[in-house]
């Protein structure tokens, strides 16, 4: 890998998606924009500047996803691993400790694998796709949960940057990151066991649009498990921030529980239920050493952090799962 290309390879020789090759080379290309991505040449050099090490001991069944041993690294690897990875920084999902660095995250991404994972048909032999995977943090817990193989789609190309720098210890060719949204997926394409979007509905136009792109993607007698922002209450089940909410622009849509299970049905698919709901806590996305911008606190009303800055209520998840027919 040089500083102006990145390696597809090991995603274009599964013989899976060979039908498919065609759609998925041009929505690389089209992402994939060097000078579009003005960093990202320079982001793949600090990548490249990692030092190059062996990472026998590899942990994805624990809360901190680890390569690489803290005893088997000098202090001049040391130093280079930890500046390399902190130079990549912001660092939203994890957490994960590579040699003797950890990457301490914006969000506790293991919290929420602890409220999804028990609710989950076994991922023992499973294909799965994670949808807005971020760093691929859920991903590797999916592998350590048994899965056979994980494809994670998100179109950040600091997200995919920051996957090399982790794949550049981990060297699993069972896990793939492709830097594309969920749009530029093949619209027919029911290849997978399980389907994951978690944080992706609320940032979607068209709710219901984005559900039946899930399923389309989800093998008859699999497994959709969407996680999202809801609402307790508002008229017509659907609430339409005005401008930002939580000081994100880009959300279109928070439902109710019996919305979000209603849209979930209209798409066609079956046993549709909720099976957890969860106030975000300060704890669990927070500023960082690693991610030093503003956070969940400052998206608060700071005199009643029910609410967010805008008067909105504060983030509330639900887990949703249902079955396709």
């Amino acid at each position: 890998m040089t500083s102006t290309t990145i390696d597809f390879s090991p995603f274009f020789a599964r013989p899976e998606f060979e039908q498919w090759h065609s759609v998925f080379k041009s929505a690389l290309d089209e992402r994939v924009d060097f000078k579009r991505h003005g960093d990202l040449a320079g982001w793949l050099d600090i990548v490249n500047s990692l030092p190059d090490l062996s990472s026998e001991s590899q942990l994805l069944k624990q809360d901190t996803v680890t390569f690489g041993s803290k005893n088997s690294i000098s202090l001049e690897q040391r130093q280079r691993l930890h500046e390399g990875l902190f130079a990549l920084k912001p660092w939203r999902k994890g957490p994960y400790q590579i040699f003797d660095t950890f990457i301490d995250t914006e969000w506790r991404s293991d919290w929420k694998w602890q409220r999804v994972s028990p609710h989950l048909n076994s991922l023992n032999g499973r294909r799965v796709l994670d949808i807005g995977c971020g760093t691929g943090y859920h991903c590797w817990r999916m592998l350590g949960d048994g899965a056979d193989y994980v494809l994670g789609i998100d179109p950040s190309m600091r997200f995919m940057v920051q996957h090399l720098a982790i794949q550049k210890y981990a060297k699993n060719l069972n896990f793939d990151f492709l830097p594309i949204g969920i749009e530029d997926m093949p619209s027919e394409m029911p290849l997978f066991d399980t389907v994951f979007s978690m944080g992706v509905l609320y940032h979607r136009r068209n709710p219901i649009n984005h559900i039946v792109e899930l399923s389309k993607l989800t093998k008859p007698g699999g497994e959709v498990v969407l996680e999202t922002l809801i609402i307790d209450e508002i008229e017509g089940g659907i609430l339409t921030p005005d401008d930002r909410y939580a000081q994100m622009r880009n959300v279109w849509s928070i439902t109710t529980v019996d919305k979000t299970i209603e849209l979930m049905r209209e798409s066609g698919l079956k046993n549709a239920r909720c099976v957890d709901q969860n106030v975000t806590s300060l704890d669990e996305q927070r500023s960082t050493e690693w991610m030093q911008f503003h956070s969940l606190k400052e998206f608060l009303d700071p005199q009643d952090i029910s609410k967010t800055i805008e008067g909105y209520p504060a983030p509330k998840r639900g887990l949703f799962i249902a079955d396709k027919a």
